[in-house]
Protein backbone atom coordinates (compact mmCIF):
# COMPACT_ATOMS: atom_id res chain seq x y z
CA UNK A 1 0.00 0.00 0.00
CA UNK A 2 2.78 2.44 0.99
CA UNK A 3 0.40 5.25 2.09
CA UNK A 4 2.00 7.90 4.31
CA UNK A 5 0.26 9.87 7.09
CA UNK A 6 1.42 12.62 9.40
CA UNK A 7 0.28 14.17 12.66
CA UNK A 8 1.75 17.01 14.73
CA UNK A 9 1.30 18.23 18.29
CA UNK A 10 2.77 20.86 20.57
CA UNK A 11 3.24 19.42 24.03
CA UNK A 12 1.07 21.18 26.64
CA UNK A 13 1.34 20.83 30.43
CA UNK A 14 -1.62 18.43 30.45
CA UNK A 15 0.16 16.14 27.98
CA UNK A 16 2.97 15.37 30.42
CA UNK A 17 3.57 12.28 32.50
CA UNK A 18 3.35 14.31 35.72
CA UNK A 19 -0.08 15.72 34.79
CA UNK A 20 -1.32 12.22 34.02
CA UNK A 21 0.01 10.77 37.28
CA UNK A 22 2.47 8.43 35.59
CA UNK A 23 5.61 9.84 37.21
CA UNK A 24 7.03 13.17 38.33
CA UNK A 25 8.61 14.24 35.02
CA UNK A 26 7.16 17.12 32.99
CA UNK A 27 7.79 15.40 29.63
CA UNK A 28 5.37 14.08 27.03
CA UNK A 29 3.52 11.03 28.32
CA UNK A 30 3.80 7.74 26.48
CA UNK A 31 0.03 7.65 25.99
CA UNK A 32 0.25 10.99 24.15
CA UNK A 33 3.00 9.56 21.94
CA UNK A 34 0.78 6.57 21.15
CA UNK A 35 -2.20 8.83 20.36
CA UNK A 36 -0.05 10.86 17.97
CA UNK A 37 1.15 7.65 16.31
CA UNK A 38 -2.43 6.37 15.95
CA UNK A 39 -3.49 9.69 14.44
CA UNK A 40 -0.71 9.50 11.85
CA UNK A 41 -1.68 5.93 10.93
CA UNK A 42 -5.35 6.92 10.54
CA UNK A 43 -4.37 9.87 8.36
CA UNK A 44 -2.37 7.57 6.09
CA UNK A 45 -5.41 5.60 4.98
CA UNK A 46 -8.35 8.00 5.38
CA UNK A 47 -8.75 8.48 1.61
CA UNK A 48 -9.06 4.72 1.08
CA UNK A 49 -12.02 4.23 3.46
CA UNK A 50 -15.51 3.63 2.13
CA UNK A 51 -18.52 5.45 3.57
CA UNK A 52 -19.30 4.06 7.04
CA UNK A 53 -15.96 2.31 7.30
CA UNK A 54 -13.22 3.11 9.80
CA UNK A 55 -10.28 1.38 11.46
CA UNK A 56 -9.51 0.56 15.08
CA UNK A 57 -6.18 -0.21 16.68
CA UNK A 58 -5.77 -3.85 17.64
CA UNK A 59 -2.08 -4.03 18.53
CA UNK A 60 0.72 -1.61 19.35
CA UNK A 61 4.43 -1.80 19.91
CA UNK A 62 6.20 1.41 20.94
CA UNK A 63 9.82 2.09 21.80
CA UNK A 64 10.64 5.47 23.39
CA UNK A 65 14.19 6.75 22.78
CA UNK A 66 14.07 10.28 24.15
CA UNK A 67 11.85 12.74 26.02
CA UNK A 68 10.32 16.03 24.92
CA UNK A 69 9.16 18.81 27.22
CA UNK A 70 6.35 21.35 27.35
CA UNK A 71 6.23 23.69 24.36
CA UNK A 72 8.05 21.28 22.07
CA UNK A 73 6.50 20.46 18.71
CA UNK A 74 6.69 16.81 17.74
CA UNK A 75 5.46 15.07 14.62
CA UNK A 76 4.65 11.48 13.73
CA UNK A 77 5.00 9.91 10.31
CA UNK A 78 3.25 6.61 9.59
CA UNK A 79 3.86 4.38 6.62
CA UNK A 80 1.41 1.62 5.78
CA UNK A 81 3.36 -1.60 5.33
CA UNK A 82 0.46 -3.53 3.86
CA UNK A 83 -3.04 -4.92 4.01
CA UNK A 84 -3.98 -8.57 4.53
CA UNK A 85 -7.45 -9.89 5.39
CA UNK A 86 -8.70 -6.49 6.57
CA UNK A 87 -5.64 -5.90 8.77
CA UNK A 88 -3.36 -2.91 8.19
CA UNK A 89 0.18 -2.71 9.55
CA UNK A 90 1.97 0.59 10.06
CA UNK A 91 5.53 1.62 10.86
CA UNK A 92 5.63 4.93 12.73
CA UNK A 93 8.32 7.35 13.91
CA UNK A 94 7.94 10.41 16.15
CA UNK A 95 10.50 13.21 15.80
CA UNK A 96 11.27 16.61 17.26
CA UNK A 97 12.83 18.22 14.19
CA UNK A 98 15.38 15.54 13.20
CA UNK A 99 15.69 13.98 16.70
CA UNK A 100 14.00 10.57 16.99
CA UNK A 101 11.70 10.48 20.05
CA UNK A 102 9.90 7.15 19.51
CA UNK A 103 9.13 4.51 16.93
CA UNK A 104 6.70 1.67 16.72
CA UNK A 105 4.39 -0.66 14.88
CA UNK A 106 0.61 -0.38 14.90
CA UNK A 107 -1.93 -2.87 13.59
CA UNK A 108 -5.40 -1.61 12.70
CA UNK A 109 -8.48 -3.48 11.55
CA UNK A 110 -11.24 -2.31 9.22
CA UNK A 111 -14.67 -2.14 10.88
CA UNK A 112 -18.10 -0.92 9.86
CA UNK A 113 -18.72 2.07 12.13
CA UNK A 114 -22.42 1.55 13.02
CA UNK A 115 -22.10 -2.19 13.71
CA UNK A 116 -18.99 -1.65 15.80
CA UNK A 117 -20.63 1.05 17.94
CA UNK A 118 -23.79 -1.06 18.39
CA UNK A 119 -21.62 -3.92 19.64
CA UNK A 120 -19.79 -1.58 22.04
CA UNK A 121 -23.12 -0.26 23.40
CA UNK A 122 -24.49 -3.79 23.91
CA UNK A 123 -21.33 -5.00 25.63
CA UNK A 124 -21.29 -1.92 27.87
CA UNK A 125 -24.92 -2.45 28.97
CA UNK A 126 -24.29 -6.11 29.73
CA UNK A 127 -21.10 -5.33 31.67
CA UNK A 128 -22.82 -2.62 33.73
CA UNK A 129 -25.53 -5.08 34.75
CA UNK A 130 -22.87 -7.56 35.86
CA UNK A 131 -24.16 -10.31 33.61
CA UNK A 132 -21.47 -12.86 32.77
CA UNK A 133 -20.80 -13.00 29.05
CA UNK A 134 -20.64 -16.14 27.03
CA UNK A 135 -18.28 -15.40 24.18
CA UNK A 136 -20.64 -16.91 21.63
CA UNK A 137 -23.55 -14.64 22.65
CA UNK A 138 -22.06 -11.16 22.29
CA UNK A 139 -18.95 -10.61 20.20
CA UNK A 140 -16.07 -9.22 22.16
CA UNK A 141 -15.04 -5.75 20.98
CA UNK A 142 -11.66 -7.27 20.10
CA UNK A 143 -13.22 -9.89 17.81
CA UNK A 144 -14.90 -7.58 15.33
Amino acid sequence: MGAIGMATMTIRPGDTSVAQGVNDLPVVGSNQLLSLMESASSTAIIEFLDFGETTVTTQTQVEVFSAAGVGTEIHATARCLGLAEGILKFEIEVHQSSRLIASGLITRKFVERVSFMARVAAETMVAEKGIPLKENKIASSLNF
